[in-house]
């Protein structure tokens, strides 16, 4: 059965703010005190009558005003307001042509058994590889597509490789992704004259599995085999990635979020300790192995979550569980620090998870490559702890809390992070296709239209 255990409540981390006035300040003095109350009065009064001359000039004098009653007030940025500038920029970005360049992205209308034929099973548009649908989806209803192929810098392929969920343990199966994504090509290669003219550097593929490109969940297996030599060429969205050389990033490549559904996430936060509390210190929940099961002997997780498991369960700091639990979202909302260890790849959506619900993550997968990292600031908003090092981790999040704790929180709620990092099935200025977008721009000189044009 799955543990639907709760984190007890008992267990105390979380972190109050308080305004006080200080005992121990100097009496004031009376006549400084009435000079005072007379320079307040008399720039209350000024600016009441200039602001009354303003109100009563404004060309929008009869918009409805808005209730006191119903503001909210905070001693920090709010974040309705940062979203509120955000949503207000939105209708202006869409209609901006020049936005990216002009960028336009063509998308093959393929035949249903590379794509929707998949969709017949409901994770396959929420799981965590299901980028590679909201993508699709997201491009077909912006603005940036165009149904004229000659007119287009880009061409997407939209082949959903990981939607073949095995019947023994409900994983992914990707063994068919090779087959698939070749038949694919030549099928485009026989009715269009695109992908011939350039070797398909224009053409754009999503991988969003264990080792992106390479096709494989073990990474011996995947580096043995490599980037198919028919994709070299072409533009992968993956979100594998390791800032030191490997096989499976020997391909002109974007680093992805993994998908997180973002009803989820708003679902998750409506339902958040409405004081804001967070009772669990550090959390983490998901495999970790005591022995070795891997038929090759290796351990899951280069050993780094045996390790915290048995370093720190039974640790009353540390909120650990091995099962899995469908509703574990409510366990990050109420947690300060996640823990992001690699599996057997170095990605997570924990990573996305934990900042989209405010608690900060600690990544521990040495040389990982993080999505978007251009305009997410990692640094500012995450911590990055040494795989030999957890062993320390106690020690480590102890000191951030006492010191810079306040300022990471603060970075990650604002709802710019969050929002370039979830996918949506329509386009938002900022979101993580948007991003895709962005990273294309940067790759125009690989547009053959460009290319055209720029020639004559």
């Amino acid at each position: 059965m799955l543990e639907q255990n709760r984190a007890p409540k008992s267990r105390g981390f979380y972190v109050r703010m308080k305004l006080q006035n200080s005992k121990h300040g100097r009496p004031q003095d009376k006549g400084s005190f009435y000079t005072y109350c007379k320079w307040v009065l008399w720039l209350s009064l000024t600016l009441y009558f200039f602001s009354s001359y303003l109100i009563s000039n404004h060309p929008n004098q009869n918009k409805p005003t808005t209730s006191l009653s119903k503001t909210h007030f905070s001693t920090l940025p709010s974040r309705a307001l940062f979203e509120s500038v955000i949503d207000n920029t939105t209708t202006a970005l869409l209609k901006n042509k020049e936005l990216f360049k002009g960028l336009k992205v063509f998308v093959y209308d393929l035949p249903a058994k590379y794509n929707t034929d998949w969709l017949s099973n409901d994770r396959c548009r929420t799981h965590l590889f299901a980028a590679e649908v909201a993508i699709h989806r997201a491009i077909l209803t912006s603005d940036f597509f165009t149904s004229d192929p000659s007119r287009a810098d880009f061409f997407f392929v939209p082949v959903y490789v990981s939607c073949n969920f095995s019947t023994v343990n409900g994983f992914p199966a990707i063994g068919h992704a090779r087959t698939l994504i070749a038949s694919a090509v030549q099928l485009i290669r026989t009715r269009y004259p695109f992908w011939d003219r350039n070797q398909g550097s224009d053409h754009v593929f999503v991988a969003t599995h264990d080792f992106g490109s390479c096709f494989h969940t073990m990474e011996n297996v995947a580096i043995a085999d490599g980037v198919p030599d028919f994709l070299k060429k072409s533009i992968v969205l993956q979100t594998f990635g390791v800032k030191h050389k490997h096989p499976c990033q020997e391909v002109e490549n974007v680093v992805i979020p993994p998908y997180v559904s973002p009803e989820s996430v708003r679902k998750s936060l409506e339902n958040a300790p409405a004081d804001g509390r967070r009772d669990i210190f550090a959390f983490f929940r998901g495999k970790m192995e005591v022995h070795p099961k891997n038929v090759s002997g290796r351990y899951y997780s280069k050993r780094v979550r045996t390790n915290i498991w048995r370093k720190y369960n039974g640790d009353r700091r540390f909120y650990l569980q091995r099962r899995r639990f469908m509703g574990y979202q409510s366990e990050i909302v109420r947690s300060v620090f996640c823990l992001c260890p690699l599996g057997w790849a170095p990605w997570s959506p924990r990573l996305v998870e934990s900042v989209a619900l405010g608690c900060v993550p600690v990544i521990i997968a040495d040389g990982i490559r993080l999505p978007f990292d251009d305009v997410v600031p990692w640094a500012e908003i995450s911590l990055t702890v040494a795989e030999k090092d957890v062993g320390k981790l106690g020690t480590i999040l102890e000191h951030v809390a006492s010191t810079n704790l306040s300022a990471i929180q603060k970075n990650i709620w604002d709802p710019r992070v969050r929002r370039a990092l979830l996918f949506h099935d329509r386009i938002q200025p900022g979101d993580a296709t948007w991003q895709v977008l962005s990273a294309l721009e940067n790759k125009l000189a690989r547009s053959y239209r460009r290319g055209t044009v720029s020639s004559e």
